[in-house]
């Protein structure tokens, strides 16, 4: 027996030890009752015993823990109850003193985070036990923010929760608890942990069920209580604004799910729909307004979402309600109301606590007009109140079902459209999971919500959060494998037309999120139902394919945004409502992405005046609707027959307004008059529209198309696992079914069939007519327009017309893009890129900002398109016949004014103009025919664009001859090689052999050709030259400095073609060494076919034409254009050689020298003072035998005019380097260094006479005592006028002698 004895259960000595552990922390407790104002760490230990302790260990001590912690509770909330008062609450009479508060807060806190612990960990052992925590939660959920602390009150629905929690099914399999999940379905898989299991030999089973007996009629009143407690619980935090507590709020809304959950029957739940239902729709209907505070907290509108949905799913679940409809209700048995008969007595003391709101509860739920009807909660009726039964129970008869689904849909209608598009992802998120829920559990009975229901969804596939995107394409996708099974295809038809008859409403509404919302949910039903779907419901006939597209043209068109057609700008902002979303359209810039310039050139865009509609993303939406029509007729054979057909609708508006343009013209009416006339305004606006819808149909058929659908909807099966990983499916492993569905990857694709692909290029070939009408681009952008009669000012034609024309040259140019991506490489081959080409060049010169960019960016993809790398490569390969196009209309400039400016624009923007230089000689011709004075006269208006096109002819002449001598030299050199390799041969040195002269004759060709390039360079360039020099005269500085680019780049360009011709002539002469050496005469022939004649003398001829109109540049007096004009000849003086300019600068020095008494430093000149020229000597005398130079100068004949020239320049060059200028000094210091070079004595003397005359100290000593001192030789001036750079520039211009820059000066020249 001894032995026995010692031997020691270990867990006996578990239990033993957490005993003795907490019967130290209740004894601890008790005494804490008794004494509250007691410090003691008693909570915080048995709590954090409680946390350590494994369940089966404080399971047989759950009732000896359990009742310290529910009598601190009682005493906490005691305490705090006698302080209401109030005209709802219980009022406490006068004579009765307020009890102090004995247990504080912190006490009452802690005692609620450890009941929750323990409830947590420990089993309830009997229905009594329950109803007795249920009764102490109960008056602590009832206290008021005023009475409790958030703490306290959210303590008190944790303890209730976890209580739920732990409430297991039994073990016989025929109890009631086995019908119901135990869980809420909609829960994520982070809301909860798993509950408890009975493991333990101590969790034994109660003598009852407890879930049945939550279930049954003699717990309903505890559960409806409960219900609205938790409900008000939210209600009140709401109220609070940001008093308020989300995290309360959160709570009550999971504890309710819980509760509702482990309730779990339609026939417990049934009775209390109307109240539950109504309270979550007002939570929210509340959500569309407050996005802050409690009522804005995401978490609890996601959880309310799900707990509406949870409730439903139960209560009005197919399985539970179908079976029912003809059967009567399933009345509990007698025996088992006996089995509850000892806890009726508690549950009439729960039905008699006080509630909040003794008001009977309201519905709150929106009709389609947007009105809130109030409805009397049912919860508050009695089954039978004749016989006084106070059962809460409903019959839920067909009748009952109906009605009820009835305002369950009303109020799902109001509510779930707009949690669509809450700004929460979480809450997108859980009505995702709530749609999923509802139309799996309730699809039948909630069968009048199911539509929309389908269109929440449809509207969450396009969502901004892959997760619930990819959720929701899922759903979709299964749900329309089903299509005409349960009625779902009949439902998807009302939806789709239903959609379409409220786009307009909606999108020129004020609600723009509502707008997208609504457009994604049509395309989304497109998209999802298939090609044959949409060719059923909107192209099966010309009747409803009309009324589509004129839906689509109201929401699309221009007349949408509110553009008016008044006479006065201001007049249009001043009528329309500053709250109004009509606003007038402005030109202004479209928003591109700065930081990256590819996506300037991605069609399609969105027209300029849909700003003033919708964001980009309603666009987006509204025109992949249209893309997926014009998929649909290209995914059958059968269906792209009617393509033309459909197009045809659109191309009527453009053909009628061509059709008025021609009547006008053939009226001979004025374009003033024409747009005022009623209708032509909304005729060129409904023509932008029509393009514009037929732009974004025909990009539908293009690959780029199927990209933008695959980013829209992506295969969201490779995201399965991540979906379910979020808790986007049903909890307990009970999904949504998934089921594989390739329906829409394979349905929307474009038939890849040769008789299908030429229809649609004979259709774009129809559509590509009349885009490129003459008439469509003969209306004016802008008031200087050839076509704008001069009779009408400019204020006559509303600036309106001018804004409307550029958007329809704007979508048409963009349109002539799309064609292009659609077609590919056949959009060259059909001859289509002939035709658009130049009147995409045309383009590039228009004054509408969009219209430029627009043909810049088409004219990037077509080369791209069509394997170009640059648009460049692309004008180069089609060179021939824009260069014919230019001839063509050069030839009849009255009615093509512009072609000067689009021959500019195309020159300067390709960018390889150089390489069709030979093309432009006929060009050329007309050009310099057009800027001769009979030319200028009859089209003065186009000298300026003729010059800018010369101007970049003359920079491509300039490049071309800057290469020719590095050519012709390396040819030079080449002959040369081969001569020397030829004289170094021992085999016979007079005859050649036959690969030899090969070699000879293929050299002679390659000479031939650079002689007829150089000469084509050379005359290109004396064409410029001949065609600008007049107009270096002008009096108009654009056209005199256009002229003088010219002109600089023409003499770089002759002298650069004359210096390839001085090696191509000793080339020659080498080859004809050659010829005469080995007796090679029958090249002689040859080498004389391309003789270069005398037109190889071009520089110095062009050059003395040239000399006296930039002599009568200089003489306008225009500041910019003499100062562009000085740098020409500066550079023309360095190409030409000194030699060809001394004497011309002899005769008209004069002019230059005088632009110095402009300057801004020199006083009014005195114009009848001449002082003559002197030698470098001074002298002091002032007699009138006081020789000049002049009269010796004139007497010597022989002297040098370069001589009297270098003179007067040096003295005005050392003036200007002595004055304080500094911005002058670099510069005439390097003038004084090339002047040093011709006379380095002469600039000496004149420096030293100024820097010597103003030293005192320092000054240096000769040498030796046979040379003079410094001011023996130079003896100072009286005066400044005295000074030898004075006396040879004539006059001091006003510049005052600085001695830091003179001593500069003379430091750096004698540096030198």
């Amino acid at each position: 027996m001894v032995e026995i004895d010692e031997i020691v259960d270990p867990a006996e000595e578990e239990r033993s030890r957490v005993f003795t552990q907490l019967k130290a922390y209740c004894f601890e407790l008790l005494e804490l009752l008794q004494n509250p104002k007691k410090h003691s760490s008693a909570l915080s230990s048995l709590l954090h015993f409680l946390r350590q302790s494994p369940s089966h260990a404080l399971q047989p001590f759950f009732d000896y823990t359990l009742f310290p912690l529910l009598l601190l509770l009682d005493a906490a909330v005691d305490c705090r109850t006698s302080k209401k008062l109030g005209s709802k609450e219980k009022v406490v009479s006068s004579n009765v003193s307020k009890k102090p508060q004995k247990v504080s807060d912190s006490v009452a806190e802690g005692v609620l985070q450890c009941l929750e612990e323990l409830l947590k960990k420990c089993l309830l052992g009997s229905a009594d036990q329950m109803v007795v925590v249920l009764k102490k939660l109960t008056y602590g959920a009832l206290l008021s923010p005023s009475d409790a602390s958030e703490e306290f009150r959210e303590g008190v629905i944790k303890c209730f929760r976890a209580m739920l929690l732990n409430l297991l099914p039994c073990s016989d399999e025929s109890c009631a608890c086995k019908q119901i999940f135990g869980m809420p379905m909609l829960l994520e898989n982070r809301d909860l942990k798993d509950p408890l299991s009975r493991s333990s030999k101590y969790d034994s089973e109660p003598d009852e069920c407890l879930l049945a007996f939550l279930q049954s009629q003699a717990a309903s009143a505890a559960v409806g209580h409960w219900l609205s407690l938790l409900l008000n619980a939210a209600d009140t935090e709401a109220a609070r604004g940001h008093l308020g507590s989300a995290r309360l709020r959160i709570e009550a809304f999971m504890t309710l799910r819980v509760l509702v959950a482990k309730v779990g029957t339609a026939d417990a739940l049934a009775f209390f729909l109307p109240g539950v239902v109504s309270q979550f729709a007002k939570v929210l209907h509340a959500s569309k307004t407050m996005t802050s505070g409690a009522a804005g907290s995401g978490d609890a509108i996601d959880q309310a979402v799900r707990g509406l949905a949870e409730y439903l799913m139960i209560v009005l679940q197919d399985d539970a309600n179908l079976s029912r409809l003809d059967m009567s209700v399933t009345v509990t048995s007698e025996s088992n109301l006996k089995k509850y008969e000892s806890t009726q007595s508690l549950m009439d003391e729960l039905r008699k606590l006080p509630v909040k709101a003794h008001g009977p509860s309201k519905m709150v739920m929106e009709d389609s007009s947007n009105k809130v009807i109030p409805t009397t909660s049912q919860s508050e009726k009695k089954t039978d109140s004749g016989k006084g039964d106070r059962s809460l129970h409903v019959d839920r008869t067909n009748d009952w079902i109906e009605k009820t689904s009835i305002h369950v849909h009303k109020l799902l209608g109001a509510t779930f459209r707009h949690i669509c598009i809450h700004p929460a992802k979480k809450v997108r998120q859980g009505l995702l999971a709530s749609i999923q829920g509802l139309l799996s559990k309730c699809g039948y009975t909630l069968r009048q919500s199911r539509q929309m229901l389908l269109e929440c969804l449809c509207a969450l596939v396009i969502d901004d959060s892959e997760e619930v995107s990819a959720g929701a394409q899922e759903s979709l996708r299964n749900l329309f494998t089903l299509i005409g099974e349960n009625q779902m295809g009949h439902d998807v038809a009302q939806i789709f037309t239903r959609l379409i008859d409220k786009l307009p409403k909606v999108v020129l509404g004020s609600e723009e999120t509502l707008a997208l919302s609504h457009a994604q949910q049509l395309l989304v039903i497109m998209y999802y139902s298939g090609p044959q779907f949409v060719v059923d419901h909107i192209l099966q006939s010309p009747v409803t394919a009309t009324r589509f597209l004129d839906i689509f043209s109201v929401c699309m068109s221009q007349n949408s945004a509110g553009t008016n057609i008044t006479s006065d700008c201001l007049t249009i902002m001043a009528a329309v409502p500053q709250n109004s979303k009509i606003k007038d359209i402005q030109e202004k810039g479209i928003p591109y992405a700065s930081n990256d310039a590819q996506k300037n050139y991605e069609l399609p865009r969105m027209p300029p005046w849909f700003f003033h509609i919708g964001s980009r993303k309603l666009y987006e939406a509204l025109s992949g609707i249209l893309r997926l029509v014009g998929l649909s007729l290209m995914a059958d054979i059968q269906n792209g027959q009617h393509l033309s057909l459909i197009t045809e609708i659109p191309l009527g508006c453009l053909r009628k307004l061509v059709s008025e343009i021609r009547m006008k013209d053939y009226n001979k009416a004025s374009w003033h008059s024409w747009y005022n006339r009623t209708g032509s305004g909304q005729l060129l606006r409904q023509a932008s529209t029509a393009v514009c819808i037929l732009n974004e149909m025909i990009f539908g058929i293009s690959d780029q198309a199927t990209d933008f659908f695959t980013r829209i909807f992506p295969n969201s099966r490779k995201r399965r696992k991540e979906v379910r990983e979020s808790g986007a499916g049903f909890a307990g492993g009970q999904p949504f079914e998934i089921v594989s569905s390739v329906f829409c990857e394979s349905s929307w694709k474009v038939l890849q069939d040769e008789g299908l692909r030429s229809h649609l290029i004979d259709c774009i070939g129809r559509i590509l007519h009349e885009y490129l009408s003459h008439e469509v681009w003969e209306l004016p952008t802008e008031h200087k327009s050839s076509g704008i009669l001069p009779d009408y000012e400019a204020e006559d034609i509303s600036v309106n017309f001018f804004q409307d024309t550029a958007m329809l040259h704007q979508v048409t140019i963009e349109g002539i893009g799309i064609i292009s991506i659609c077609l590919g490489g056949d959009f060259a081959s059909s001859g289509f890129l002939h035709q658009s080409l130049y009147m995409l060049l045309e383009n590039l010169v228009s004054s509408n900002y969009h219209v430029r960019s627009a043909s810049d960016a088409v004219l990037h993809i077509l080369a791209a398109s069509s394997g170009y790398p640059t648009v460049g490569h692309l004008v180069l390969a089609n060179a021939d016949y824009v260069i014919d196009s230019i001839c063509r209309q050069l030839r009849h400039l009255d009615i093509n004014p512009h072609v000067p400016n689009v021959l500019a624009a195309m020159l300067s923007y390709i960018g390889v103009a150089y390489k069709i230089l030979p093309l432009f000689e006929e060009p050329m011709r007309s050009v310099s025919v057009e800027l001769e004075i009979l030319g200028r006269h009859q089209h003065p208006e186009l000298t300026i664009p003729f010059l800018k096109a010369v101007a970049e002819i003359a920079k491509a002449s300039k490049r071309e001859a800057c290469s020719l001598p590095s050519q012709a030299e390396s040819y030079l050199l080449d002959v040369k090689a081969r001569i020397d390799d030829m004289e170094k041969k021992v085999d016979d040195d007079i005859l050649m052999s036959h690969v030899d002269s090969e070699q000879w004759e293929s050299i002679l060709f390659k000479l031939n050709d650079s002689k007829r390039y150089r000469r084509t360079v050379g005359a290109i360039a004396s064409s410029c030259i001949m065609a600008a020099t007049p107009l270096l005269a002008s009096g108009r500085q654009a056209a005199c400095l256009v002229a003088l680019d010219i002109v600089e780049d023409g003499v770089m360009s002759l002298a650069k073609v004359e210096e390839a011709y001085r090696h191509e002539r000793a080339a020659k002469e080498a080859i004809e060494e050659v010829i005469e050496s080995y007796s090679l005469y029958y090249l002689q022939d040859m080498l004389d076919a391309a003789d270069e004649g005398a037109d190889e003398n071009r520089l110095l001829p062009a050059m003395n034409k040239i000399w006296p109109f930039l002599v009568i540049c200089i003489r306008n007096k225009n500041p910019v254009a003499v100062r562009r004009c000085l740098c020409v000849v500066s550079n023309t003086v360095q190409i030409c050689g000194g030699d060809f300019f001394s004497r011309r600068f002899h005769t008209d020095g004069s002019h230059f020298w005088k632009l110095l008494s402009t300057s801004p430093f020199h006083r009014k000149p005195n114009l009848k003072e001449k002082i003559p020229l002197q030698l470098p000597y001074r002298s002091t005398s002032t007699s009138s035998e006081d020789s000049s130079e002049t009269s010796n100068l004139k007497v010597q004949k022989s002297a040098s005019a370069l001589e009297v020239v270098l003179k007067k320049v040096s003295g005005l060059v050392v003036g200007i380097a002595c004055s304080g200028v500094v911005g002058l000094r670099d510069a005439s210091v390097n003038a004084l260094q090339g002047l040093a070079s011709m006379d380095p004595d002469l600039i000496w003397l004149l420096i030293a006479d100024v820097y010597y005359s103003m030293k005192k100290k320092d000054i240096p000593s000769p040498p030796t005592s046979d040379i003079p001192e410094i001011f023996q030789i130079l003896p100072p001036p009286s005066s400044p006028k005295e000074y030898l750079y004075v006396q040879y520039g004539g006059q001091s211009y006003g510049f005052d002698v600085d001695f830091p820059s003179v001593e500069t000066v003379f430091k750096k020249l004698h540096a030198l």
